[in-house]
């Protein structure tokens, strides 16, 4: 399936990003070397992307307002799923509350999206690409990140695939608590 537009993600860093990539690169290789882990806030699940013809500045425009106003979010994994039929593996967050808070902004900011074909379901992904194999999914279902972690940027992304995804730009969230 091919895929043309826009999605605004938020790159986990520091020691949970390097354990997620660590748990990609061991499960998902192909996954690990497409992009950094992260949480997509808007493209995939509650709002598609974001129109691809719509200009960089008017998008920019749009996200300053609610980077400004949303403050960094401090969140924590869940255990991690298995999305029903499908070979599909993430590691949630809690969908309500800052996040939540933060994709509705997102999704009201003024920007055509396409329709969602999901609900709303924040998460990072830990196996995307291979066959799981018994062993594998119970290894991945294993797994326990409990450290809290930040996120305190969105980054924004062009997704053409199957060419690689183009970074457009990065926007802080800097707003008071």
């Amino acid at each position: 399936m091919s895929t043309n537009g826009i999605f605004i993600t938020a790159e986990l860093t520091g020691p949970v990003g390097a354990q997620v990539r660590d748990l990609q690169r061991r499960f998902d290789p192909k996954l690990a070397n497409e992009l950094p882990p992260h949480i997509t806030l808007l493209g995939s699940s509650g709002a598609g992307p974001i129109a691809p013809d719509t200009p960089v500045a008017t998008i920019r425009a749009a996200l300053a307002a609610v980077g400004s106003q949303m403050p960094p979010l401090h969140l924590v994994f869940q255990q991690p799923l298995r999305f029903i039929g499908r070979d599909l593996v993430v590691l949630p967050v809690d969908p309500h509350g800052p996040v939540r808070a933060l994709h509705e902004r997102l999704k009201t900011a003024g920007l055509s999206c396409a329709v969602a074909r999901y609900p709303f379901t924040p998460h990072c992904t830990l196996s995307f690409y291979p066959q799981l194999t018994a062993e594998s999914l119970r290894a991945l279902l294993a797994v326990r990140i409990e450290e809290p972690f930040l996120i305190d940027r969105l980054r924004v992304y062009h997704t053409r695939a199957p060419q690689a995804p183009m970074h457009l730009f990065d926007l802080p969230l800097s707003g008071i608590v």
